[in-house]
């Protein structure tokens, strides 16, 4: 299966307007038909994004909430989604779909790095700055994508970092990743595939950097067998 069906969208706004656990059993079938449809999807991502990478592992978001902690206590999510994690150690970041209603998106990147790879981000950052800069200035790169997300950011500068330090933008950054929105139309359209696909290679020259920071000390030596 190459496309998406609207009927996974129909779906998913009937259960926006029906989010609770009697609906969802008495359209159960309907729920399984669809997310037969997209696993198929997200396989085809799969044999697509190996041509040029290796993919490890396809993990499919559980439409049930995690309600413990949230004041929202609807039981469903009203959106689908998957991520694909790349092979092996030398291979960092991670390739991300959304699929919902008028707000799907891709993304990909480094999303919230555990604390040792969060500091040796920054301090590559701190010591030279210029490639990463060269790829986020690429010209497709900019086009299909707006630099990374500022909401998850410090308000002035890491411990240890000068907030004077001329890449202090960059290394405020507490996650990298970078995303890029589809409408519905684009969604349904039989090239969407193709879409993805193209907006997913364009991450490849910043996970390539990304991948040689994190498996290397700030002398360059290898981190990694």
């Amino acid at each position: 299966m190459n496309t998406i069906p609207k009927s996974a969208f129909e779906f998913l706004k009937k259960l926006k307007k029906n989010n609770h656990k009697d609906w969802m059993t008495e359209n159960k079938k309907e729920y399984q038909a669809n997310e037969k449809a997209l696993k198929a999807f997200y396989a085809a991502v799969v044999e697509r994004l190996n041509e040029s990478d290796e993919i490890e592992k396809t993990k499919v978001f559980r439409i049930n909430r995690d309600i413990r902690f949230s004041k929202d206590k609807t039981p469903y999510n009203v959106h689908r989604s998957a991520s694909f994690s790349r092979a092996g150690a030398q291979r960092r970041g991670g390739y991300y779909l959304r699929l919902e209603p008028g707000n799907s998106l891709m993304a990909g990147g480094f999303f919230s790095p555990e604390p040792a790879d969060l500091l040796r981000i920054r301090k590559e950052f701190e010591t030279d700055d210029q490639e990463i800069r060269e790829i986020l200035a690429n010209p497709d790169f900019k086009k299909a994508f707006d630099g990374f997300n500022s909401d998850y950011q410090v308000k002035t500068a890491p411990k240890g970092f000068s907030k004077d330090h001329p890449a202090i933008d960059l290394i405020k950054n507490k996650s990298f990743f970078v995303s890029h929105s589809f409408t519905d139309k684009e969604v349904f359209a039989p090239d969407f595939l193709d879409k993805l696909v193209y907006h997913y290679e364009l991450l490849r020259p910043f996970f390539d950097y990304m991948s040689d920071v994190l498996t290397t000390d700030l002398n360059g030596v290898s981190l990694i067998d």
